[in-house]
């Protein structure tokens, strides 16, 4: 934890951080520019770390801030936008309290060493959602998910989703497969045995299959691929020094050891049955995030990934909560083959050498082949250890070509999310919700999707600053 020092040598995106984001009611936003595409009906949503300081003291890492969420709603009446926390009853006693209470992946609790012990990490519900058709999940992959209200963002509680019984946890990066419906993600149960629990759901959410499979140590898995008739992961070396953490001398981020000589671990799995298909190694690398996965006319799984050398990342995100970050840790798009028979990693190429992050697909290419992958990328000639993204991307696999979209200075894009038109399904348009720390102000672009390099085609105003979220979602009208 950080006590909060005045520091003059920040850079601007430090300004959407600096204090804790401001809620608002559903509001009608104004267009700056352009004009809201007519094919363009539904609701953005995103979720990301609002409040990284309470009583004067900041939280230890960017992954421990409390979760708001903010929709976008497009109807043929304009758009408007509402802002709030996710009101766990760790953030209402906080609030109630006017101070921390309790540790994080970044923090211990604070007080004397016993507090350790006693209170257990806070659901911050701070990285994704999920929009169900009766309601929307804020996601956090430590515990369970929480439902609120789709219009209003007014929080119900925390949501078993049918089968999330003993503690079992539910992670920020599902896979829907929109062919069918069906939702996959995966939990992990730390203990002697660290267990990797599987879900599938219906369309609705609620949990249908499960299954669990013990894995070796505890590592850190963030997120998982949906390739076809398979589910894959890749356990990068990374482990949890679990003594440190026991006795209250360590947070759980800095309990978190690289350990390259270990390599990634490759399970593959059934869709159908949850059962492992096969088991592998490859070289050592970490991930947060996946692009997409699918099944090559051959037979092999090919898996596109956001790709570090290294877990230098973890420390780059801690230094983020601070408003000042030094560490550089670049991650690459790469490309695996991967036999599924036999876990076997056959070649693994880099598509592109700068720096990538929060690849995604549109969602109707989820599991299947996509021509497009959006990005969050950095614009060139950005110090990236002194930057958070400023860009956004997309890279054409058919053509092995990037289109960037520039920003311009001190300008920061959140990760691009696809909306299909709802008029004209081959016309897309790429959402962002954008700091800009020359105004101290908030906005969303919206681009026409084939021309990501262009103008955006709107810009609209909000009503306050909403701090860099990392995950959202788009729900069709």
């Amino acid at each position: 934890m950080h006590t909060i020092t005045p520091n003059s040598t920040k850079k601007d995106w430090a300004g959407a951080i600096a204090k804790p984001a401001k809620e608002f009611p559903s509001t009608q936003l104004p267009i700056i520019s352009g004009k809201i595409p007519d094919g363009l009906r539904g609701t953005l949503y995103r979720n990301g770390p609002a409040r990284l300081e309470r009583g004067g003291i900041r939280m230890g890492h960017w992954f421990d801030g409390d979760g708001a969420i903010l929709a976008v709603n497009f109807t043929d009446a304009g758009a408007t936008g509402v802002y709030r926390y996710v009101q766990t009853s760790g953030y209402q006693e906080e609030a109630a309290a006017g101070k921390l209470l309790y540790g994080n992946y970044g923090m211990t609790a604070p007080g004397p060493i016993w507090n350790q012990w006693q209170k257990p990490l806070k659901n911050a519900a701070n990285t994704s959602v999920i929009a169900l058709p009766d309601k929307l999940l804020a996601l956090w992959e430590g515990g369970k998910p929480h439902a609120l209200d789709l219009q209003t963002l007014e929080t119900w509680g925390e949501d078993d989703l049918g089968g999330l019984t003993k503690g079992l946890s539910y992670s920020a990066h599902y896979k829907r497969d929109e062919q069918t419906g069906e939702i996959f993600n995966f939990g992990i149960s730390p203990g002697q045995k660290t267990t990797l629990n599987i879900y599938k759901s219906d369309s609705t959410g609620r949990i249908i299959q499960q299954a669990a499979y013990q894995l070796d140590g505890m590592p850190l898995v963030h997120d998982f691929v949906l390739a076809g008739q398979y589910i894959v992961f890749f356990i990068p070396p990374v482990r949890l020094s679990i003594l440190a953490l026991l006795i209250g001398i360590n947070n759980y981020s800095d309990s978190l050891e690289w350990q390259p000589k270990l390599g990634t671990q490759v399970l593959v799995f059934d869709r159908e049955t949850l059962s492992l298909v096969s088991r592998g190694e490859t070289e050592p690398w970490f991930q947060w995030h996946f692009g997409n996965g699918y099944v090559d006319a051959s037979g092999s799984v090919i898996v596109d990934i956001a790709r570090f050398e290294d877990f230098q990342t973890n420390q780059y995100l801690k230094e983020v909560a601070t408003g000042e970050t030094h560490t550089p840790a670049k991650s690459t798009l790469g490309r695996v083959h991967l036999h599924p028979q036999t876990g076997k990693v056959t070649s693994i190429q880099q598509l592109l050498n700068q720096y990538c992050e929060f690849p995604n697909v549109p969602q109707q290419d989820v599991g299947q082949p996509s021509r497009y992958t959006y990005m969050s990328t950095f614009r060139s000639g950005t110090d990236i250890s002194q930057e958070v993204l400023n860009a956004i991307a997309r890279f054409d696999n058919k053509t092995e070509t990037l289109t960037e979209a520039d920003f311009g200075e001190n300008r920061y894009p959140s990760e691009p999310i696809h909306a299909q038109d709802t008029q004209n399904p081959e016309q897309g348009w790429v959402l962002t919700v954008v700091y800009d720390g020359n105004s101290h102000s908030s906005e969303v672009w919206i681009f026409d999707s084939d021309r990501l390099d262009a103008e955006p085609v709107c810009k609209l105003g909000l009503p306050s600053v909403i701090p860099h979220s990392f995950h959202g979602t788009w729900n069709p009208a």
